[in-house]
């Protein structure tokens, strides 16, 4: 069992597949990345979150691959923070493959940064309360 406030479902691409035939390890990192971006998106952090002044920045990512990816196919990233410090949140994600089998799970560093000013911002209290906000549901896995 998974609790996640974001659910992103993606086809698995041609492009995605290395030379020994299963998805590459490249590919599920940007699945998650993708999920990262619409779940900021979800909070109203838009890409051009950098001309208004703050906005997220990645601090670290790491990931843990457990079963491989198959061409054709479709991929679920659940997503949640899980912890939010001053200036920073942890979130993790998981990638199912179409059977419900995590295949990936990630694990990010998110920062909260003022580019005016070069240097790490406390998480507004509006970012907070929303990402508190946020709907979560329990997803099963295997």
């Amino acid at each position: 069992m998974f609790e996640c406030t974001l659910e992103t479902e993606l086809t698995i691409d041609w492009s995605d597949i290395d030379l020994l035939g299963h998805v590459n390890n490249l590919a599920i990192m940007r699945y998650m990345q993708t999920a990262r971006v619409l779940f900021f998106e979800a909070l109203g952090m838009s890409p051009d979150s950098k001309e208004q002044g703050i906005g997220p920045i990645m601090a670290s990512v790491q990931g843990q691959f457990r079963k491989q990816l198959q061409y054709p196919g479709r991929v679920r990233v659940l997503s949640v923070i899980d912890e939010m410090r001053t200036t920073s949140m942890s979130m993790k994600h998981l990638v199912l493959s179409a059977s419900g089998e995590v295949a990936a799970q990630g694990n990010d560093v998110i920062v909260i940064y003022d580019f005016v000013r070069q240097v790490k911002h406390p998480i507004p209290d509006s970012l907070r309360s929303a990402i508190l906000a946020m709907p979560k549901k329990t997803i099963a896995t295997s």
